[in-house]
């Protein structure tokens, strides 16, 4: 076994006990990538690997700064690291180095972590498929003929592949949660608030967005958002963090699990997949949760009408600059010129009344947390779809009427700023992988790593490895 074979908490455990040094785990991570990312197109922007090697031996002579210390991270490219080409996987942004980071990679180097490159997004992070005019088409382990979701799918590729021990991502519809679950391995939506964005722009208004932790092992997940995590002081909404990591070994018994399934209907989901599901919700029953059908809360189209709405005032607020500049528009892809497009057309009562309707869902959320512990959903719609596709155009013989309505389930969650870790729950009849959303209230986030802890105790799917 290569040590780039081995989870984050175990690398971290071998170099604190000098038992392998920084070097060996440098070296292990750049032959396997050097091995397997052309076919993959995971890592971006990849370093010189000279000098992460003497990175490496700098790190080696150093006192320990962190659980990360010595090991190779690539960050997703949607955050500014210092030194590193950063793209946001647009034209407008290629050759773009910053001369300093954004806040979550500045925390995993104050960890130790050796930032070796980027893992590849969609432009500005739009669409649930990561491909880009900048870096090209990421693609999945389990089949490079097939898509690894997004948008932080060059992370869950990565991590699936064993390019990198551990993996950060960010999420507004489903962005962890996704690629996750085409990938085969975990990823975690904390909490809105518990891990800050950067101090830019607007930091009341606009609540979809966040930056969470991906890896093969929930420990893992667990102690890279302890990194993560944390108040910054520029920035409100911010959540003090707990020792996620420590006691993550506890007995689910008597747990509550309400099980939602495909909204009655109303959120189209490709055959297989609610089986698997419902399979990996029989693995928590086994261990003592009981595990309860949910008829459909809330209307899902009113859920869609509010997402769709704060969604793009959101996008609009953000790219309305570079859609201003004709130059600009004409290079920027055609979703992100339909998002911003809608927003600019929004008003601000129609902004109020989808904010009124997230509102509603939010109460509703608390009385069923009055019956639950958490609540269930499948973590995407579709197996992973040919690679070459830009989007599934339907689901299950259902039309989709725009770009991401194929990703409808995730938007509960992500309306309501709830932590979410997506499961992994097997795979289908081609071989493919597909996952699960277990969710709670908010500030629940120790205890779904708990309950997923419990979970892959049982299962441990990202141990069935990618053909290599």
């Amino acid at each position: 076994m290569s040590l780039a074979d081995l989870p984050a908490s175990a690398l971290s455990d071998l170099i604190a006990r000098r038992a392998v040094s920084c070097r060996e785990v440098m070296e292990a991570v750049l032959d396997r990538i050097e091995a397997v990312n052309p076919g993959l197109n995971a890592i971006v922007a990849l370093r010189p690997r000279a000098a992460l090697l003497a990175e490496a031996e700098a790190a080696d002579r150093a006192p320990r700064a962190g659980w990360l210390h010595g090991l190779p991270l690539a960050v997703k490219d949607l955050a500014a690291t210092a030194g590193i080409e950063t793209t946001w996987g647009s034209p407008l942004f290629r050759g773009f180095v910053p001369e300093a980071d954004d806040l979550l990679p500045a925390r995993l180097r104050a960890a130790g972590a050796i930032l070796i490159g980027k893992t590849n997004a969609p432009e500005f992070g739009l669409g649930s498929h990561t491909f880009n005019e900048v870096w090209g088409t990421t693609r999945n382990p389990y089949d490079p003929a097939r898509s690894a979701g997004g948008s932080s799918g060059g992370a869950a590729a990565a991590l699936a592949a064993r390019l990198v021990p551990v993996a950060d991502g960010s999420d507004m519809m489903g962005s962890l949660r996704n690629p996750a679950a085409f990938c085969n391995v975990y990823g975690f939506r904390p909490t809105f608030g518990l891990v800050p964005a950067d101090p830019e722009g607007d930091t009341f208004l606009h609540q979809l967005a966040t930056d969470g932790p991906m890896g093969r092992t929930v420990e893992d997940v667990a102690r890279l958002l302890e990194v993560i995590a944390g108040p910054d002081p520029r920035v409100p909404h911010g959540i003090a963090p707990e020792p996620y990591a420590e006691g993550l070994d506890v007995e689910p018994a008597g747990t509550r699990i309400g099980w939602l399934g495909d909204w009655g209907g109303a959120m189209p989901v490709e055959p297989g997949i609610l089986a698997a599901c419902e399979a990996a919700l029989a693995v928590l029953a086994g261990r003592g949760c009981a595990v309860e059908p949910v008829a459909p809360p809330f209307p899902a189209e009113a859920l869609w009408e509010s997402w769709t709405t704060l969604r793009s005032w959101a996008v609009a607020a953000r790219l309305a600059a570079l859609h201003a500049d004709p130059a600009k528009r004409a290079r920027l892809k055609p979703e992100a010129v339909w998002e911003i497009e809608r927003g600019l057309a929004l008003s601000a009562i129609a902004v109020h009344e989808a904010s009124v309707i997230r509102s509603r869902w939010y109460a509703r959320l608390a009385e069923l947390f009055g019956r639950f512990d958490a609540l269930a959903l499948p973590a995407a719609q579709v197996w992973p779809f040919p690679a070459e596709w830009r989007w599934p155009e339907a689901v299950a013989g259902r039309a989709m009427d725009s770009y991401h309505r194929w990703m409808e389930v995730v938007v509960p969650v992500s309306l309501a700023g709830l932590p979410c870790l997506a499961l992994p729950a097997g795979f289908g009849a081609e071989g493919l992988p597909t996952g699960l959303q277990l969710f709670g209230p908010r500030g629940a986030d120790r205890r779904i790593l708990q309950l997923g802890q419990a979970y892959h105790r049982c299962t441990d799917w990202p141990g069935q490895r990618p053909p290599p």
